[in-house]
């Protein structure tokens, strides 16, 4: 019995989102019937494919994490992604993009669910310039990293990091939107370089917060002779937090929209994505228990890759309709690639042990 209650436990850690999921069927089921019952597994299934990426990140992060907060992560991270990502957020981007009231957005929401799939779609360069950015930092301040050691792709990645300062990522990130924004056929110039800055600077100042936090708390270690790393606790643990779930709320984005291509009904877009966030939380918690990202030394790459595609496809539909599964089959071709990679090397490494 212990084996199925450890806290390293596959049954342990995906026993809520078997739970969620069970429930969100029977919901769908009893509230809408069987059509709607194909449609919620359909949407968990996509959010979780094309969510991937987002729990190795978010794994590397987490597991800095002190206990604590890692349960909150995945406790309170998972209303707020099921109710605020997939709920309130989508009715807020409405209100401000149409200039409508909450009431009025809300009755569009249950009511008039194709008016508000188009008052939502006109908000998609806004929602795109913000997350493409968000997420162009994110893989930029991971190549253009030098104390990086382990490199996948180790020609190209060298030659980044010989350009590697800490105000680069933002500089390439701003270059990009501004010339997106001065391009010919982009109607939307000013949503584009306003959002987009506004992704920049969101992230630029989370990580700021996080090193600063993380700073004042080794220095506090070594004021108090503590030798070995400490999970983050306090404020660093909870700027952590809301970082994770800013991380969350940018891989969202297309995928809200998105699912208005298969369904109209809101409560049933919640429903769906809202289950697939609550099992990539359980993915990450597993990573994290398991300790994936070292026994797979390129699968952090292989994420990243897939970042940097996900926010070039973002920053195109600022411009054009992109299939959100072009970004899902790149990234699990990249992803596999990765986990193939590190298996191969340590397969090499294992012979040269025993040689």
């Amino acid at each position: 019995m212990d084996k199925y209650l450890h806290a390293h436990s596959p049954y342990r850690i995906f026993a809520f989102s078997v739970a969620i999921t069970i429930a969100a069927v029977i919901t769908a089921l009893w509230g809408f019937g069987m059509s709607a019952l194909f449609i919620t597994l359909v949407l968990i299934v996509v959010e979780i494919t094309f969510s991937f990426e987002n729990a190795i990140i978010n794994a590397k992060i987490l597991g800095r994490l002190s206990q604590f907060w890692q349960n909150i992560f995945l406790t309170v991270g998972i209303f707020v992604a099921i109710i605020g990502m997939r709920v309130i957020f989508p009715i807020v981007i409405v209100m401000l993009t149409a200039g409508l009231g909450a009431k009025e957005v809300i009755d569009l929401a249950l009511n008039h669910p194709e008016e508000y799939s188009k008052e939502l779609t006109e908000a998609h360069p806004q929602i795109a310039a913000f997350g493409g950015a968000f997420l162009l930092m994110l893989a930029l301040h991971f190549f253009l990293d030098d104390s990086r050691q382990t490199l996948w792709f180790k020609q190209l990645e060298r030659r980044l990091q010989k350009y590697a300062t800490f105000w680069m990522p933002a500089a390439v990130a701003i270059v990009v939107m501004v010339v997106l924004s001065i391009l010919p056929f982009n109607h939307h110039p000013k949503e584009t370089v306003v959002a987009g800055g506004i992704g920049i600077a969101t992230y630029t100042l989370m990580h700021a917060l996080i090193r600063f936090f993380e700073n004042m708390k080794a220095k506090k270690d070594k004021e108090s002779g503590v030798k070995k790393v400490v999970a983050q606790t306090g404020m660093a643990a909870f700027t952590s937090f809301l970082y994770l779930e800013m991380l969350d709320a940018s891989f969202s984005f297309d995928s809200v929209i998105g699912a208005f291509a298969v369904t109209n009904e809101v409560l049933l877009i919640a429903l769906g994505l809202g289950v697939g966030a609550v099992w990539v939380r359980s993915l990450t918690i597993y990573m994290v228990r398991k300790g994936t990202l070292h026994a797979y030394r390129y699968l952090e790459h292989g994420a990243h890759y897939t970042v940097f595609v996900l926010s070039a496809v973002l920053l195109l539909g600022i411009f054009w309709h992109v299939p959100e599964v072009i970004a899902g089959i790149v990234g699990i071709g990249l992803i596999g690639s990765a986990v193939l990679s590190s298996r191969k090397v340590n397969a090499l490494e294992q012979q040269n042990i025993k040689a």
